[in-house]
């Protein structure tokens, strides 16, 4: 991240950078993310599904991979590896946020990033698996399963390639202009 952004995107650079901010909203979305599972791992047995819609399902699934099962039923080494990547990608979002947390669209998305990563690390060190939850099919082909935290990851990425988008497109007018 840059220090020139354009105004959606960061404030003025006299004010304070608001790390904590950025912290409560990491730790909602993986409170959120984690009584979300509870639920369902206290309401659902593995493998239950109950139909909300005609393209829509609850269901209790255990993915011991990453994003779309990559990595399932690899014998387990690869719950360690995804902890790993996880804490490394963490120790980088809060070294972006102390150094970029007055950049709010950014910050808003790293923070949406570090709680998804979070709440699904808390599921790999209790369980061994991530419980994913939410079922959307259409014509009777599933797309794979995944929970909250997984949803604030993709949000916050979309985030962070708007926010790249936005501050490529001030620089080009102030190029264009100077």
């Amino acid at each position: 991240m840059t220090q020139s952004h354009s105004s959606l995107d960061c404030s003025s650079s006299n004010t304070p950078r608001p790390f904590w901010r950025w912290m409560a909203v990491a730790a909602v979305v993986a409170v959120l993310d984690q009584l979300t599972k509870q639920w369902i791992l206290a309401t659902y047995q593995w493998g239950d599904a109950t139909p909300v819609t005609s393209f829509f399902n609850i269901v209790r699934v255990h993915n011991t991979g990453a994003a779309f099962s990559f990595l399932a039923g690899h014998g387990g080494w690869q719950r360690w590896f995804f902890v790993a990547i996880a804490v490394v990608a963490a120790i980088f979002i809060l070294w972006q946020l102390r150094l970029h947390g007055q950049q709010r669209l950014s910050s808003f998305s790293l923070a949406l990033i570090l709680g998804g990563a979070v709440g699904n690390v808390v599921d790999r060190m209790l369980h061994g698996y991530v419980v994913d939850f939410l079922d959307f099919h259409l014509g009777g082909r599933h797309f794979p399963s995944f929970n909250l935290a997984d949803t604030a990851i993709t949000i916050g990425v979309i985030g962070m390639l708007l926010a790249e988008l936005l501050r490529w497109r001030q620089e080009r007018r102030t190029s264009v202009q100077g």
